[in-house]
């Protein structure tokens, strides 16, 4: 049996000062791999410096790493697939062996978990909130995970091929763990180190404004992946709304025989129809949902998996 084809894959935006050092790197760590840059728009010299550090470089106009994450899954061909982001932060020795470990242990994804005492490298804010969205994820997909937001991962061809690839930017590591846990594939983490970035590069990772693009993303995937406890807690809220408007109502019908508060009385009776339509709703899309995932399902499993070549 031949060997695996290993690619790496690395979306870069204006990176010319950091992607030398990670091209070489990568290309000392898995010196069979093929090493993939892929520029998004940058406006500095990034795909140049790739291309003389030896790397194979396309371009990706459409702006955000999820578009170029979705190029490249469909562009390159291999058996096991090493993304990493092109700022130099992760440690490209421990590439062999989440590779290994991916092979041996036939994981579809195997993330490199951040481990750092530098403070300027994983900020507070930045820690804070990977906790808060990971634990949101864990509760609601699965709790084998402990770092979603890691941008250095390892995956099998068959996730690769069967991963649907819709977010624009910084959420697509939302996707890849919400897609591996929702359909249950084996996976795995490894602890890599985490530096600072090079000097003269600059994070383009916004606290804010990512943060909630990630959160709701989160919802988008609850709504789409767990219809029934997304629509039944919707349910819950407009319930409770409607009964706490209709207790004064029911207090005054049972203490006088009338309804002076007609108007507040329709409101409660619209809201709680609307609750029982909201969980309708959610009983319907359910099944929907679960005739998605067995697709989704037989799609991943007609990909053949990956096997360790035998001495």
């Amino acid at each position: 049996m031949s060997p695996p084809r290993v690619a790496v894959l690395i979306p870069c935006y204006n990176e010319e000062v950091a992607i030398p050092r990670v091209v070489a790197d990568f290309r000392a760590a898995l010196p069979d791999a093929a090493i993939h840059v892929y520029d998004n728009n940058s406006k500095d010299g990034t795909a140049a410096a790739a291309r003389a550090a030896g790397a194979l470089v396309a371009r990706e106009t459409l702006q955000g790493k999820g578009h170029v994450i979705r190029r490249a899954f469909a562009d390159v061909e291999a058996d096991v697939y090493v993304m990493v982001d092109g700022d130099d932060t992760y440690d490209a020795a421990a590439a062999p062996s989440m590779v290994a470990m991916l092979l041996a242990d036939r994981l579809d994804m195997v993330t490199g978990t951040r481990v750092t005492d530098i403070q300027a490298a994983y900020r507070p804010g930045h820690r804070l909130g990977n906790r808060v969205l990971t634990g949101l994820v864990r509760r609601l997909f699965g709790d084998r995970i402990t770092d979603m937001l890691s941008g250095y991962r390892v995956f099998s061809r068959r996730f690769v091929k069967s991963f649907p690839a819709l977010a624009a930017g910084f959420e697509t590591e939302t996707e890849f763990t919400v897609h591996a846990l929702a359909l249950k594939m084996p996976v795995g983490e490894m602890n890599v180190a985490y530096r600072d970035r090079p000097a003269g590069s600059v994070s383009k990772l916004n606290t804010y404004r990512d943060g909630l693009r990630i959160l709701r993303t989160i919802v988008m995937l609850v709504k789409e992946g767990r219809p029934f406890a997304f629509f039944a807690s919707c349910a819950a809220v407009l319930a409770a709304a409607a009964l706490l408007l209709a207790l004064p109502v029911v207090k005054d019908w049972f203490e006088t025989g009338l309804v002076p508060r007609l108007p507040t009385a329709v409101l409660a009776t619209g809201l709680m129809l609307s609750a029982f339509l909201s969980l309708t709703c959610g009983l319907i899309l359910d099944s929907v949902a679960r005739g998605r995932i067995e697709m989704k399902r037989l799609a991943y499993l007609a990909i053949p998996a990956a096997r360790t070549p035998e001495p």
